[in-house]
């Protein structure tokens, strides 16, 4: 398929309503004509977490105003649009369904191709939105709920390096947070704290740096972190304000030391088949200006370019799956109406499933 495409697409995998609308043609950079997105963090901050019956809920109730706010940004109606692309998985289910029946109703109601597109590959392709980045690259996902190694090698091909085998970044740097009473989101409220702490005030582990491979954990560090924390109260009856900074501040920057250090490991296991060549990342743990920096002058330290997207393309938006659907409908076509909506989707299928996430399953 080669020629210019306008696609609609809708994101509701999480906490964020959102929808967009993108132009382009399949191997070039695409244009963003809209992009909305309707955040829940209110509704879920009492909760120190994403309520999955709420956050289903509120995209119920929001998808269709964003698709109309979307359509209006861009000056177009239902009729200038080629596609509409969804986010089919993977996610919490009820709002991935709340996402695949609301484009049902308008592919079926303006009779437009339907495409499911797995959300992992929405941030795996953002580069290519953006920057037009070439294939092959490597892509490390970070988030809340996401943490892998990526060899992209075309809009549907993903090779998966190495992964978490229990909590993603984000969600450790959510149970930090609320074990600090730092509140929701947890990410920037860790990192406005580490900003006046002392990293080398306690010696938190730096997980899985003795084995080899490219593969993360986090849970034994925010246990690390909830023992020191118990510790200080035991003491002291409480913690101070410099106590939280420092505790803060020495999570923060274990994390970012592991997460460098993996990272050159996936340079080189990426160099090996591919030679240096970009790494890109997304997520909205890539908005931590300290993994940000750790991130760069390890991929510069192998002889591999950096590139990270405008921070509101790092987290859940439909723009990325817009996009995703787009290259992607030259490959495979359309999908039925009996598309369904998928709680896990790995990219790369051929890859073993991730071991050790407790009540979740495997991460992959």
């Amino acid at each position: 398929m080669d020629r210019t495409l306008t696609l609609l697409g809708l994101e509701s995998s999480c906490d964020d309503t959102a929808a967009a609308v993108v132009r382009g043609r399949p191997g070039g950079a695409g244009e963003i004509l809209s992009s909305v997105v309707s955040g829940q963090a209110e509704l879920h901050a009492d909760f120190g977490g994403v309520v999955p019956e709420i956050a289903a809920r509120a995209h119920a109730e929001r998808l269709d105003l964003c698709v109309e706010r979307a359509l209006e940004e861009a000056g177009l109606s239902l009729a200038d649009v080629d596609a509409i692309a969804v986010t089919a998985g993977p996610g919490l289910i009820g709002g991935v369904v709340s996402g695949v029946m609301c484009a049902k109703g308008l592919a079926a109601g303006a009779g437009l191709p339907l495409i499911g597109v797995n959300h992992l590959s929405g941030h795996a392709l953002t580069p290519r939105l953006t920057d037009g980045l070439a294939y092959p690259y490597l892509m490390l996902l970070v988030s809340g709920g996401h943490c892998q190694f990526l060899a992209v090698e075309g809009p549907d091909s993903f090779r998966r390096l190495g992964g978490t085998i229990d909590d993603a970044p984000g969600e450790a740097f959510d149970k930090v947070a609320k074990m600090l009473a730092l509140g929701y989101p947890g990410g920037p409220a860790v990192e406005r704290e580490a900003a006046a702490g002392d990293a080398a005030r306690f010696a938190f582990p730096r997980p899985l740096l003795d084995r080899p491979d490219c593969d993360f954990s986090f849970s034994g560090l925010k246990t690390a972190v909830r023992r020191a924390r118990d510790r200080i109260v035991a003491e002291k009856g409480g913690l101070t304000v410099q106590d939280r900074a420092d505790l803060c501040a020495g999570f923060q920057q274990a994390v970012a030391e592991v997460v460098a250090e993996k990272t050159r490991r996936a340079c080189r296991l990426f160099a090996q088949a591919h030679g240096p060549r970009t790494l890109a990342v997304a997520g909205g743990v890539a908005a931590n200006a300290v993994l940000r920096a750790a991130l760069t002058g390890a991929a510069e330290g192998e002889g591999f370019g950096f590139l990270a997207p405008p921070l509101r393309l790092c987290t859940d938006n439909g723009a990325m799956i817009a996009w995703a659907g787009l290259e992607q409908l030259g490959l495979r076509g359309p999908d039925d109406m009996a598309l369904g909506a998928r709680p896990r989707w790995p990219l790369d299928a051929a890859a073993a499933a991730m071991l050790g996430s407790g009540r979740k399953g495997a991460k992959a």
